[in-house]
């Protein structure tokens, strides 16, 4: 007995799929995206018809996007996952073009530090440190946590902090210690980290900017209070 195919427009959503895995949106018309995302929110319907419609009748993806709620909602076809659907892709692709913005911004100041950790440093529940890592222009390039944890004189190994900079090519860092209790007090533990660091990062032409102790509140700069030597 041959079975029935419970899904009759499977193949053609699973070639979408393909060509999409194989070359992301590349020789993809505006409806063909339209009709990728849909696959996802429409399940058993030939839904190249509504993306078309949809295309045609907000004149393109940015018309579509941008389209009232309301609007959406009515025409014919949408029904309420498919309007949910096209206003999280569209909120999503924003918030990460404002990141990516922030990510692109030069950082001149520990304000800009703090500034760019935004409402993450709100969030920590644990002590940690972790670096910044800089192109030429001081633009982010990205960050990671190094260490979690109260923080002793053998939390870090240097030569880690600099293979990880050399990963994301960094010419310059910055490290951040957030303190989650608020409570800001430098320690001679914490010069000293400073101090072997930016030496480890000097010797293969690494600049330390700054070293940041972050509490909720507050924050203290090592580069201002006289902590590091370079330039």
């Amino acid at each position: 007995m041959v079975s029935k195919n419970p899904n009759p427009n499977s193949g053609h959503r699973k070639r979408l799929k393909e060509r999409f895995l194989k070359s992301s949106l590349d020789g993809f018309h505006d409806y063909e995206i339209v009709e990728l995302l849909l696959t996802y929110a429409i399940p058993r319907r030939d839904v190249k018809p509504l993306a078309k419609g949809l295309v045609g009748r907000f004149k393109g993806l940015k018309g579509l996007f941008e389209a009232p709620d309301g609007e959406l909602a009515g025409f014919d076809g949408v029904g309420e996952n498919t309007a949910i659907l096209i206003g999280v892709i569209k909120e999503v692709a924003c918030a990460y073009l404002r990141e990516q913005a922030e990510r692109n911004r030069p950082i001149r100041s520990p304000e800009d530090v703090m500034a760019f950790l935004g409402s993450a440093m709100n969030e920590e529940t644990s002590e940690r440190f972790f670096a910044i890592y800089l192109n030429s222009k001081n633009e982010i390039l990205g960050f990671e946590t190094l260490f979690e944890g109260p923080l002793k004189h053998d939390s870090l190994s240097p030569r880690t902090v600099i293979e990880t900079a050399f990963k994301y090519n960094a010419r310059s860092m910055i490290f951040v210690h957030s303190l989650p209790d608020g409570k800001i007090s430098p320690t001679d533990t914490e010069r000293n980290l400073t101090e072997e660091l930016e030496h480890a990062a000097a010797a293969v032409d690494i600049l330390v900017h700054d070293h940041i102790i972050a509490g909720k509140d507050s924050h203290l700069s090592a580069r201002e209070i006289g902590w590091l030597k370079g330039a």
